[in-house]
């Protein structure tokens, strides 16, 4: 069988059913949530961590900016609260940030004491400053590879612990649940090509984002908004989808990678410039190449427009060679392997970069399945309102990941389990349809619910998502079928919510509807089997 993900080869070695397997706690997904979840929910049980292709393959692990938390005495948390709320736009939940930016630097502590290093300066920690903050608070850790040094201590933490059991080329497919709860999850054993049943008194799902649904994205080829789906299926709630955030710096190349230019290196001092090699964020914004993502991205992709280019440059001419060598020697690296000489200028473009919406939880990760909790990207907790302050992603895997944790101590393991069977079974003839409607579905979600969208796009957008639905094969427990299935679901979440939000706002810009308008300023909720509806935002100064 040809894993997708991976893009390697597995064959059949053994197709009986396997026992059915028990724990305490199933964690999926290996990003820093899924992680740091078990590694905290260790302590209380046993632990499965399921991750669909090897534990390093995450958007956690790539991450290059850094971890945004108050540890500055010259910084406060309301100063956090204050750059998150206005990066979300007006649709951030109050009590989901106070939660934040007053728990995030006990979290960092608590790392610190337990090992990590983060980059120092004069004996104190270094602090970076990115787009939409006004005070330094960034965490570095390697210089620009904080998200492979954070991730890679996480793993090293989880692979010691007798506690925990690692099983890689295991992709969840299905929720365990009856009457409400959560038994668990089927995951396909991708390399004895089987269906395995996993029960837990407590399921976390911490699988990511969609931003591979998109053609140009900076995020692993397996972050296709399979966790999403899934849970959609299984009746949770989903709120604000129509919220992409497109990285504003990625590599440009013509072989549409899109290689992520941290936005610490703008906080450094570079440039946006276009092609008469002038700056234009200045009249724009007033923290100009610092400026909220959503903005800086939209700039840029009017800029090309305007000049029927497909990137701009960030310039680096006017800085400090050594100072770029010894602050990004990844990203150097990178740009000299591809022949970029990052101490010049580089050819940027935006790319589809983070999910802010996703699955709706409490302040607990909690869903509206009992035992069911969502951290991470995938979660959608009202942090980041519509458009996501840079580098608050990871700290919200550790401060809403120990908080998920604490709440799940109080349920109680099943008294008695309902009766589950495996139901799936792969046919690998169908293995290249479903990378041909990968291309396809990534092609119609860039050209019409991209950056800039409007009525007349996303409508035509979504008449071709239908038209490939009708062609599916009717098969629905057959595995590249699912898959199949889970992209088309993912693509509608998107732009039915994007055709409902009739406004601009943070990552979601219609040219159609180009201003704010308050009477939008409200959560919309998707759930299967259920009208869009709307929900408001929670701006009470009360985080219990």
């Amino acid at each position: 069988m040809f894993n997708v993900f991976t893009k390697k080869w597995y064959f059949r070695t053994n197709l009986h059913i396997s026992p059915m397997r028990y724990y305490d706690y199933i964690i999926v997904g290996s990003g820093l949530a899924g992680l740091y979840t078990a590694f905290k929910a260790s302590a209380f049980g046993k632990v499965a961590l399921l991750t669909k292709s090897n534990i390093t393959e995450s958007n956690s692990y790539f991450a290059q900016g850094g971890i945004a938390a108050v540890t500055d005495e010259d910084d406060a948390p309301a100063l956090h609260f204050e750059d998150t709320i206005i990066a979300g736009r007006g649709l951030c939940d109050y009590p989901a940030v106070h939660i934040l930016v007053n728990e995030g630097p006990q979290r960092i502590q608590e790392l610190i004491d337990e090992g990590m290093h983060f980059d120092m300066e004069d004996g104190s920690l270094a602090l970076g400053l990115e787009g939409g903050h006004h005070k330094k608070r960034i965490l570095h850790a390697g210089g620009d590879a904080t998200g492979r040094m954070v991730t890679s201590f996480m793993i090293e933490k989880v692979k010691d612990n007798p506690n925990i059991t690692i099983l890689e080329n295991h992709s969840v497919i299905g929720l365990l649940q009856d009457n409400g709860k959560c038994f668990g999850v089927r995951a396909w054993d991708i390399e004895t090509n089987r269906e395995q049943l996993f029960f837990a008194t407590n399921t976390f799902l911490t699988l990511g984002g969609t931003s591979a649904i998109y053609k140009r994205t900076t995020n692993p080829n397996t972050t296709i908004g399979d966790g999403l789906a899934l849970a959609y299926d299984a009746g949770c709630e989903i709120a604000d989808m129509e919220f992409i955030q497109f990285h504003p710096s990625a590599i440009y190349t013509e072989s549409e990678e899109a290689f992520l230019i941290s936005e610490a290196v703008r906080g450094e001092g570079a440039h946006l410039i276009n092609q008469n090699g002038e700056r234009f964020m200045p009249a724009i914004h007033e923290l100009a190449e610092l400026a909220p993502r959503d903005i800086v991205a939209q700039s840029i992709y009017r800029q090309m427009q305007k000049y029927n280019q497909e990137y701009v440059w960030l310039s680096l001419k006017h800085l400090d060679p050594e100072m770029i060598r010894r602050r990004f020697p990844n990203i150097f690296e990178k740009c000299r392997a591809l022949g970029i000489d990052m101490c010049d200028r580089i050819p940027v473009a935006p790319a589809a970069h983070y999910t802010v919406g996703g699955v709706r939880t409490d302040i607990y990760g909690q869903t509206n399945i009992r035992n069911l909790f969502i951290c991470g990207e995938l979660a959608s907790s009202g942090i980041m309102g519509a458009n996501r302050l840079a580098s608050n992603s990871l700290i919200e895997c550790l401060v809403f990941g120990q908080r998920a944790v604490e709440a799940s101590r109080q349920n109680q393991p099943a008294t008695e389990i309902p009766k589950f069977s495996t139901i799936f079974h792969c046919d690998p003839a169908y293995a290249d349809g479903y990378i041909q409607l990968k291309k396809e579905v990534s092609r119609i979600m860039t050209n019409h619910a991209g950056i800039i969208r409007s009525a007349a796009s996303l409508q035509s957008g979504l008449d071709q998502i239908m038209q490939l639905e009708k062609h599916l094969a009717t098969d629905k427990n057959e595995y590249h079928t699912l898959l199949s299935n889970n992209l088309l679901t993912v693509a509608q979440l998107i732009i039915r919510s994007a055709l409902y939000r009739e406004e601009s706002r943070g990552g979601h810009y219609r040219e159609d509807f180009p201003a704010n308008n308050d009477a939008f300023l409200y959560h919309i909720v998707q759930r299967k089997g259920q009208d869009i509806h709307t929900t408001p935002v929670n701006k009470s100064c009360k985080d219990e």
